[in-house]
């Protein structure tokens, strides 16, 4: 029998709560439905307004994988959804606005994916995001290396980045951003790319082709288009471990010499909270947001 719970004043049905999602950990359903209740008051504003694409593992990381971004069949009227333009026209998506939107959809087990943009300003992005994703056998340890260079960079121009952990193997720097459309900030974080490529061509690359990757790591500036998505602060991963994609600090950054050093699992983030609050908090406040030169 399916348990029915009621998040403020919503009845929903959770299901298969004692199913192992994670078999290296023993992770189960029940414990990443926890993890997304007690991670909500941090998560929440990353979703807010943003429409969102799910990628959903309902048997695990090793069973089926596939990306939803059109509301799912069977969403609740409750839940919030918003027209949103496509190239091959108009689509309804999800907004995740509050606890128990976030409750319904954990419970399809989905990683969150947002825009860079929050509905309707498709034509206005609010931020700024590189993907830094190493070509083993570099590790995330050479994309700190790389984040590094991009955040005196970006400084120069007036923008302060943060980073946070991809929740697999790379690192995500975020800068909140005014006044200029998904195109513009494509262009800009693209010329960072080339130009992180330049400071460093033995470390970083601009480019995704394949057999320029090993031990580089590709400083990915692509995610900045209207249509494309990335990994949402606090999200769990579909990876063989329950890791998240973690705030972390610049002097974790900084200090890096293994990667283990900056994998954080569903268990951790509790004390993390505890020890930083939410380190991506500055970009919720649109007043820091910066203009791009």
């Amino acid at each position: 029998m399916t348990p029915i719970t009621e998040v403020e004043g919503r009845r929903l049905a959770l299901s298969n709560l004692e199913k192992v999602l994670y078999p290296a950990t023993g992770f189960t359903k029940g414990e990443l439905l926890h993890y997304y209740a007690t991670i909500a008051d941090v998560l929440l504003p990353h979703l807010r307004d943003r429409p969102v694409s799910f990628l959903r593992y309902p048997d695990g990381p090793e069973g089926q994988v596939f990306f939803t971004k059109n509301v799912p069949p069977g969403t609740p009227d409750w839940v919030t959804t918003a027209e949103v333009s496509r190239s091959e026209g108009p689509a309804r998506m999800v907004l995740v606005q509050d606890l128990a939107s976030l409750m319904w959809a954990a419970n399809l087990v989905t990683e969150f994916h947002t825009h860079q943009w929050p509905v309707g300003t498709l034509d206005e992005a609010d931020r700024l995001v590189l993907d830094l994703d190493p070509g083993p056998p570099a590790t995330v340890v050479e994309c700190c290396e790389v984040a590094l260079w991009l955040r005196e960079r970006l400084a120069t121009d007036g923008i302060q980045a943060y980073p946070k952990t991809a929740g697999s193997k790379g690192l995500h720097l975020l800068a909140a951003v005014r006044g200029s459309s998904s195109d513009r900030v494509s262009e800009y974080a693209k010329q960072l790319a080339m130009e992180a490529e330049r400071a460093m061509p033995r470390l970083a690359l601009h480019r995704m082709t394949r057999n320029l990757r090993p031990g580089k790591v590709f400083v990915d500036w692509s995610q900045n288009a209207a249509r494309k998505t990335t990994a949402t602060p606090y999200t769990l991963r579909a990876r063989a471990l329950p890791l998240v994609s973690a705030p972390v600090t610049w002097a974790e950054v900084s200090g890096c010499g293994a990667p283990g050093q900056l994998a954080f699992q569903a268990g951790d983030m509790g004390a993390r909270l505890e020890d930083y609050g939410d380190l991506l908090a500055p970009l919720l406040d649109r007043a820091g947001a910066a203009a791009l030169p």
